[in-house]
């Protein structure tokens, strides 16, 4: 099993790798075939752009490249960092999804620049065979029961234990995070985080809310997490 964790490069008489015509080509062939691999693999139940899916894709030939080159050569690989810092302030910010896309593409294009086309293989393997895995089974989704309740009731009435009593019928949890007022004063618009015992007695559950918040507005959400979150 020794082959596959070694460079396909030949070592010179200093412990530089040696890229020949042919092993660049194979490196080349390779960094363009698993970034595909890998852009195909994102596209699946995934939001993307085009030009996010393109840059994915031959992001690991360029990287391979630059390493060939900078191999053996501090002040070139020195000067290669030096630009990947700046790219980082022309781009935008991306999502966890896009930017775990990314750090796997750069890093394909870095083990294949090294000459190790097999751990490369292996690991994009690994990788989207685990993040397909995760989108199928629905991995790390919020709790389905959880809710944003935000309910509306005149001034007159105190608010502190007003719902307690229906929150202990319906909610396993509840918790008031936000109070204010609306229409110069005269609501409160109260918010909740609440996570309910049944979500088939949501509805039952709203309306004896409206009936104690004499039919005021009620927003009842499900819990969304901001897609930049990382």
């Amino acid at each position: 099993m020794d082959f596959i964790i070694e460079s396909i490069f030949e070592k010179a008489l200093d412990g530089s790798p040696v890229v020949e015509t042919w092993s660049f080509f194979v490196c080349l062939v390779s960094a363009i075939i698993l970034g595909l691999v890998v852009a195909f693999c994102y596209m699946f139940r995934n939001d993307y752009s085009r030009n996010l899916v393109i840059s994915i894709a031959i992001m690991p030939v360029i990287v391979s490249v630059l390493i060939m080159l900078v191999s053996g050569s501090i002040g070139a690989a020195i000067a290669v960092g030096g630009v990947f810092a700046l790219t980082r302030f022309r781009s935008a910010q991306g999502t966890a999804k896009e930017i775990t896309q990314i750090l796997l593409s750069m890093g394909i294009g870095l083990t294949i620049g090294l000459g190790f086309i097999y751990i490369a293989i292996v690991l994009v393997i690994f990788v989207e065979a685990l993040c397909i895995i995760f989108n199928l089974t629905n991995f790390g989704e919020s709790n389905a029961k959880r809710r944003t309740l935000k309910i509306s009731i005149p001034e007159e009435l105190d608010y502190t234990e007003i719902f307690d009593d229906i929150f202990e019928k319906y909610a396993l949890r509840s918790k008031l995070i936000k109070v204010k007022l609306k229409n110069l004063g005269t609501l409160f618009q109260l918010t909740y985080d609440i996570t309910l015992k049944d979500v088939k007695e949501e509805k039952k559950f709203i309306d004896e809310l409206r009936v104690r918040n004499a039919n005021l507005d009620i927003v009842c959400s499900r819990i969304v997490t901001s897609p930049e979150e990382l």
